[in-house]
């Protein structure tokens, strides 16, 4: 028998321990990713931050299960996760498709009366604005070449056919999902949204990601960052004091 518990820690990653007191930060893998690519968060952070990372099926040891290819039914799956978690100050945070990931959990649970304080979406245009893209329709190959323009799978990953042939069914059900993902244009969140960008994004413009601004009431506040689609591992410091800040807002905030 399957119980809760078993459940939660299929889908909930803590590499590191935390205090009672400490806040939750929620990371959200990009397409193809896993928990594991948020350890070095956890490790940053703990053990004043809650660090809970989400394991989507299809990959790692989950990877016997099927994937779900569609962001919305995965975003009603991962809310059912959280919400009976302890009520403590919470941050999500999600890169490429976590981002957008990140904010449909947030507006479901905000519609429960248990949304986190901040988003930071990451590497993502705004949610209701669209590109025609069809990656998941593509062979093998053509999904391999798209992880190349975009450099963000190791090169020995590309290069162990074994292990890439294990990945593909991940990220084609990722990007299925992602790309047949449509968000109403009046979807908004109540609470705080910082939007983290690589100025030469070939997924994302800065005038996409400028138009974030539209899917929140809370404060909003953009980062432009120098580099591409993963940014964020050049700009590891800089991106981690953004999280450190909404962690905790009382300190002092990161410099522009």
């Amino acid at each position: 028998m399957t119980t809760a518990d078993d459940t939660a820690a299929r889908w909930l990653r803590r590499y590191h321990p935390a205090g009672a007191d400490a806040v939750r930060l929620v990371c959200f893998p990009h397409a193809g990713g896993s928990a594991s690519f948020y350890h070095p968060v956890s490790a940053r952070f703990a053990p004043g931050a809650e660090v809970v990372s989400l394991q989507y099926p299809g990959r790692q040891d989950r990877r016997k299960e099927p994937c779900v290819p569609d962001l919305g039914t995965l975003a009603d799956l991962i809310t059912e996760q959280l919400l009976p978690l302890d009520e403590r100050p919470t941050v999500f945070f999600g890169h490429s498709m976590g981002a957008a990931l990140a904010f449909e959990t947030a507006w479901r649970l905000e519609q429960k009366g248990a949304g986190p304080r901040t988003v930071i979406a990451s590497g993502r245009r705004a949610p209701s604005t669209t590109r025609a893209e069809r990656v998941h329709t593509r062979d093998d190959d053509g999904i391999v070449a798209e992880m190349r323009r975009l450099n963000g799978t190791a090169a020995g990953v590309l290069g162990d056919e074994e292990i890439l042939r294990m990945a593909l069914p991940a990220l084609r059900g990722d990007y299925r999902a992602i790309e047949t993902y449509t968000c109403p244009p009046d979807r908004r969140l109540a609470c705080g949204l910082t939007v983290l960008t690589g100025e030469d994004d070939p997924l994302t413009t800065v005038e996409e990601a400028e138009r974030w601004r539209d899917h929140t009431t809370g404060p909003f506040r953009l980062r432009v960052f120098g580099g591409g689609h993963f940014f964020l591992t050049q700009h590891l410091d800089a991106v981690n004091a953004e999280i450190a800040q909404a962690l905790h807002p009382d300190r002092a905030a990161p410099t522009a």
